[in-house]
């Protein structure tokens, strides 16, 4: 039997201080295909959480290390509520019958799939900058175009 698969699309917005080098997320717009979504508010807030770890794995998560000594440096910054703009998240909400009798699909982490690339996109249409590595830092914002 065929192996069915979650998939969705992120699209966001991002304005960037260029005084200050630092990336915001201003908006977010986002859908989802899980097959039948039995529950839409745990789904929503499911997809929700994806997209926060995402918007901190691009944005604000890095661990830095003394390389001598391994010793973790500095502090280590995660997405708050006043970081992550107002989603607007849907669900394509078909049943898929080839994966079960129910016609649902795993949602898990597929709404953070996607989401880094989806801001550095956002970050290069604002910026001209096509930044490849994560986080996008403030030395990164403020260099030159690549």
């Amino acid at each position: 039997s065929a192996v069915s698969q979650s998939f969705g699309a992120h699209f966001c917005e991002v304005e960037v201080d260029e005084d200050l080098g630092k990336a915001t997320v201003t908006r977010w717009v986002a859908t989802m295909d899980c097959g039948r979504v039995l529950n839409p508010k745990l789904a929503r807030n499911q997809v929700m959480g994806g997209i926060t770890f995402g918007i901190g794995m691009a944005l604000y998560e890095q661990v830095s290390y003394d390389p001598h000594t391994a010793q973790l440096i500095g502090e280590y910054y995660l997405p708050t509520h006043a970081d992550v703009p107002e989603y607007d998240i849907a669900f394509i909400d078909r049943p898929d019958y080839g994966l079960d009798p129910l016609g649902i699909r795993g949602i898990g982490e597929i709404g953070a799939c996607g989401v880094p690339a989806a801001i550095a996109n956002a970050v290069f249409h604002a910026t001209g900058k096509r930044l490849r590595d994560l986080p996008i830092t403030l030395e990164m914002l403020m260099g030159e175009p690549s």
